[in-house]
């Protein structure tokens, strides 16, 4: 069996979690046959694929029978793909996702930080970008310290620009208006201003190569998602929510404007779940809507004692209630954004794994 006969036998295999086959994916990158072996080299579009034995199994079944007793040998990589969404200005970023909500007080930024968190945690390059002006937190919930500085940054035609520098968070580019504003100190603007500071927050600023950049939102349906729709052709935008009705309403509105500004909307996430606020009235909302479910995270304790202690980042480093919901999180975001990538139609509700 030769290796085009093998990637002839892979082609048409459909993957498990995007139901596209194997060749629409580009998941077989390299095949090689030895006496005893044939190793299969499977590219996947993301770090934060689930369940990635699942393919292996269907290869070594596609292949047993002719494999005339030699080992079928699959290894993984990964390639993150993305419409590059960024290059409008000038980023180069494959895709920019905005975490936003209808109101205040749903654990926003903490999911976006968290979302964040998860995907570097997998192995992709990810900034963090906190655009809740009036309230920003990112600094608190990350532990990252300092204030940005502008360097003169060199291009190759020899013209020389200037540019912000993010903070550096457990290797993680993040920008917030917190590290340039005393702690107590309250902005007040109007829009042009933010619209301003986004620009330069995105536009003048040095993140250099990323997979992923997720945006907190300021909560509401105010001037920022207008200016990030006119500025960037986002990945899209994850909606959060806690499953009370009161906070349902406001999510929809959201949702809406989201819509108006032409940015897809992902799913929505359920924050808070449990006794306090009760459980599944947005996955119920999600489906009503027709839109995916990304997951539901627990109301615990943990969260909020890391994010007071700056270290949401570690709620993947250790095991911990909340950790196995947060990756559930990560992992159908990650996948609806590929799906997006793919297929350019509406998406499939994708249920907790």
């Amino acid at each position: 069996m030769t290796d085009a006969d093998i990637r002839a036998k892979l082609r048409s295999l459909i993957d498990p979690e995007l139901g596209l086959t194997y060749d629409r994916l580009g998941l077989i990158g390299s095949v090689q046959t030895t006496s005893d072996a044939i190793k299969i080299g499977v590219q996947l579009p993301t770090p934060a694929y689930p369940g990635r034995e699942r393919i292996g199994e269907a290869i070594g079944s596609a292949l047993s029978s002719s494999a005339d007793g030699r080992k079928i040998d699959v290894t993984y990589t990964w390639q993150v793909l993305g419409r590059e969404t960024g290059g409008k200005i000038g980023l180069r970023i494959k895709n920019v996702v905005a975490v936003g909500s209808g109101k205040g007080g749903v654990g926003k930024s903490t999911t976006a930080a968290s979302l964040a968190y998860g995907l570097k945690h997998f192995g992709a390059k990810v900034g963090l970008l906190d655009a809740d002006v009036y309230g920003p937190s990112i600094p608190l919930l990350t532990g990252a310290k300092g204030t940005p500085v502008v360097r003169d940054i060199e291009l190759p035609n020899g013209q020389k620009i200037q540019r912000l520098e993010p903070i550096d968070a457990d290797g993680m580019k993040v920008l917030s208006i917190g590290f340039l504003i005393r702690d107590n100190q309250a902005v007040i603007w109007r829009g042009p201003m933010l619209h301003k500071l986004l620009t330069q927050f995105l536009q003048e600023t040095d993140w250099g190569e990323l997979d992923y950049l997720i945006i907190d939102l300021p909560p509401g349906t105010g001037d920022v998602s207008l200016t990030l729709s006119q500025l960037l052709g986002l990945a899209g935008a994850v909606v959060v929510c806690t499953p009370q009705k009161v906070a349902l309403l406001d999510a929809i509105k959201a949702i809406s404007m989201f819509d108006q500004v032409k940015i897809p909307v992902l799913g929505i996430v359920e924050n808070m779940s449990g006794e306090i606020f009760g459980r599944g009235g947005a996955r119920a909302k999600a489906e009503e809507l027709r839109l995916p479910f990304l997951g539901e995270i627990p109301i615990d304790a943990t969260i909020r004692v890391r994010g007071d202690d700056g270290l949401i980042g570690s709620l993947f480093e250790d095991d911990n209630p909340v950790k196995p919901h947060l990756l559930r999180m990560v992992q159908n975001v990650a996948m609806q954004i590929t799906r997006r990538v793919l297929v350019d139609a509406p998406m499939p509700s994708l249920e907790i794994l």
